[in-house]
């Protein structure tokens, strides 16, 4: 237990070595090289001011073996008295599933390859029933095609069969030099899709990351929507009317109760690992707000515990 509360991380991502694409492919592939390593450039400087702001630590250069990554992680689990650890990402479905199924006891995975790609269905159940991945992960602003297109719908309908979590991502993607205008950035292109499959429990993280009205509105129209609390939610610095975390939690508690919230952290590099200080800072949100001790067991495990049926 951490500060006597069991915890869940939800939301988070396994490393993968070697370097990130400095912009998407469309983007190098429509203006070039060089204008792509601009925004790289100032992304990196926006990112270096983030984690001044935050106190955490430059990322560590050294690369690392999957076996390393994995062995850094139970440590944090069991430094931090974690339960368990959602990795929604990890270098592809094999390569992930490789990890969580040597530390079963620590970790889960997610599938999270295109929903729009060849045999993307298929894709699906096999994770599901060859790997053993416990849910669903969608960049929405990465996709192309519109996330109620009924391309879509061989995928939804695994999901459903299986009744596994589904986490789509919406809002601003990648930071600076990232993506914020896009066809699927608003979660409400999922509410046809929510409210027609009804087994899936769909989850949005961040509070909606820059969308929390549009979030409440989808999960005032379909109970099988849920979110998550992940990562530094600093995008409500670019709210207006103003709002805070606190002011999240609030209103999201008012209208859907604690029953559909649920941590994590958006945790991934090194040497940062665990980011314990957004779990302390949510936890006393919940404390200020006199959530009840159950409700909090709800938010930082229960749900996701029942979801990932634990």
């Amino acid at each position: 237990m951490l500060s006597g509360v069991r915890v869940i991380d939800m939301h988070a991502h396994f490393p993968v070595a070697g370097p990130r694409l400095a912009a998407p492919v469309d983007y190098v592939e429509r203006f070039g090289e060089e204008k792509a390593q601009i925004l790289a450039e100032r992304k990196a400087q926006v990112q270096k001011r983030w984690r001044k702001m935050y106190g955490l630590p430059e990322p560590e250069t050294e690369q690392r073996t999957p076996e390393e990554f994995a062995q850094k992680w139970i440590e944090e689990v069991d430094r931090w008295g974690l339960e368990k650890i959602v990795f929604l990402t990890g270098g592809g479905n094999d390569a992930l599933a490789e990890v969580v199924q040597r530390y079963p006891e620590k970790f889960i995975g997610f599938a999270h390859h295109s929903p729009f790609g060849e045999g993307a269905a298929e894709e699906l159940e096999r994770a599901i029933t060859k790997l053993g991945m416990k849910g669903y992960k969608v960049l929405g602003p990465r996709e192309s095609t519109p996330l109620d297109s009924e391309d879509a719908y061989p995928v939804w309908e695994v999901a459903n069969h299986y009744k596994i979590p589904v986490l789509i991502h919406f809002g601003p993607l990648g930071g600076v030099g990232g993506v914020a205008n896009h066809i699927n950035i608003n979660p409400l292109i999922i509410h046809d899709v929510a409210k027609g499959f009804p087994d899936i429990p769909f989850i949005i993280p961040h509070f909606g990351c820059g969308y929390p009205t549009q979030l409440l509105q989808l999960m005032w129209s379909a109970e099988n929507v849920y979110t998550d609390t992940s990562g530094s939610n600093e995008w409500v610095r670019w709210m207006m009317p103003d709002m805070n975390l606190e002011d999240l939690f609030a209103k999201f508690l008012q209208v859907v109760g604690p029953d559909r919230i649920m941590f994590g952290t958006d945790s991934s590099w090194f040497p940062r690992g665990f980011v314990v200080s957004y779990f302390e800072e949510q936890l006393r949100i919940c404390r200020r707000l006199n959530v009840s001790d159950e409700g909090v067991d709800k938010i930082f495990y229960a749900n996701a515990a029942r979801l990932l049926k634990i």
